[in-house]
């Protein structure tokens, strides 16, 4: 059985997301972003940091995928759709939401066929991370769940 989620819930899966996006892009950062200074506002500092308009473009990103995980996630809006179906949706619409602000806040040159591959690449490898994660801490959690049965069934 679930547990009644709060705001403090959602705030604390806003923040964990974005810490999450914010370390992916402090990694780039150091490896690529004297490269990339001048060719992209997201590395417009190159090693020497983030900037402040794109920390907030982040922090946007991480509530929205928030909202998108809990319209797409829940049973609360989506009845009828098997999780599979509702996690390709929620990877489809971040994908969709990624590319609205690539081209809004600039984040790259868009007539660059070479940085939508690599766009493309680093969703696609993040995404496979987040399922192998969220995999892993299913198999986590049922087996406490088994265990659990297993203690009671044992008594």
């Amino acid at each position: 059985m679930e547990e009644k989620k709060t705001i403090f819930n959602y705030i604390s899966q806003v923040f964990a997301t974005y810490g999450i996006i914010v370390l992916i892009f402090v990694i780039f950062s150091y490896f690529i972003g004297e490269n990339a200074q001048g060719y992209s506002s997201l590395f417009a500092l190159g090693k020497d940091g983030i900037s402040l308009a794109i920390l907030g473009e982040l922090l946007l990103l991480a509530l929205i995928i928030t909202i998108m995980q809990v319209v797409f996630t829940t049973d609360v809006f989506i009845t009828n759709l098997s999780i599979v179906l509702r996690y390709v949706f929620l990877f489809m619409a971040v994908f969709v939401v990624m590319i609205i602000m690539i081209i809004v806040f600039n984040w790259f040159p868009t007539d660059d066929i070479t940085a939508w591959i690599g766009f493309i690449v680093s969703y696609a490898v993040s995404m496979l991370f987040s399922v192998i994660i969220t995999k892993i801490r299913e198999r986590t959690e049922n087996a406490k769940m088994q265990e659990a049965l297993d203690k009671y069934n044992s008594k």
